[in-house]
């Protein structure tokens, strides 16, 4: 049996879950944001009073790593590193892009030539994003994007893409393909972390809780910024 605290702050909403084996238990979240600082805490004392008030023992700490907000991640990841230290619980990091395709594998009828596409906005046009198959494979790693009518062009011609996340408005305007289709209301919230933490869970994906950090959007920037040099 497994009981996982899943913290999500890399967007403007902050959330925290509680699952045991796999069952969410407890959730709350803050779609007002970003108010992270002021808040994140509080719901994390609620959760263990929760854990603590059903006996039931925390082994893991799963956080989302990004890409995402700087001050969100890190405020995420501080309270994450903090509780599992605290615990002597496990630390677990999942990826924000996939955590935002949990709710339309779950609960979607989807082709089997299905692709996932979340994004993340950032300035402009540019949005940050990845393409999964149905199994959560990467198609496409995380990449800065640039959108306009041609992009995923390749990828329309052969599947169905689902876009999803708050970069994906900005495709709705320039991508008119009867294979694309779009998500509404689709954001990275801590109780769709519990599928992916419990296969880190069972695979033993554990983080180093010294020394872990989150994959912030602007270091990602300064990545890839590097290798067009």
């Amino acid at each position: 049996m497994s009981c996982i605290l899943h913290i999500e702050t890399s967007t403007q909403v902050c959330s925290v879950a509680l699952s045991q084996d796999g069952v969410c238990l407890f959730d709350k979240a803050d779609f007002e944001g970003p108010s992270h600082a002021a808040i994140l805490a509080g719901y994390v004392e609620e959760v263990i009073s929760f854990a603590d008030s059903h006996a039931i023992p925390l082994d893991a700490v799963a956080v989302s790593k990004g890409p995402g907000s700087y001050t969100g991640l890190r405020i995420g990841v501080s309270e994450a590193k903090g509780v599992a230290y605290g615990r002597d619980a496990r630390l677990l990091a999942v990826n924000s892009l996939k955590v935002l395709t949990v709710p339309t594998l779950l609960h979607a009828e989807l082709p089997d030539n299905a692709l996932l596409v979340p994004m993340i906005d950032a300035r402009r046009m540019e949005v940050y994003c990845a393409v999964y198959n149905r199994a959560l494979q990467e198609v496409w790693p995380t990449q800065a994007l640039v959108v306009d009518e041609a992009s995923f062009g390749e990828l329309l011609a052969e599947h169905t893409l689902y876009f999803m996340g708050n970069g994906s408005d900005k495709c709705r305007a320039v991508i008119q393909h009867p294979h694309a289709h779009f998500i509404e209301g689709a954001v990275p919230l801590a109780k769709q972390m519990i599928p992916l933490a419990e296969m880190a869970m069972a695979r033993e994906e554990f983080e180093d809780v010294a020394y872990f950090e989150p994959f912030y959007l602007k270091e990602f920037v300064a990545t890839q910024s590097k290798k067009l040099i």
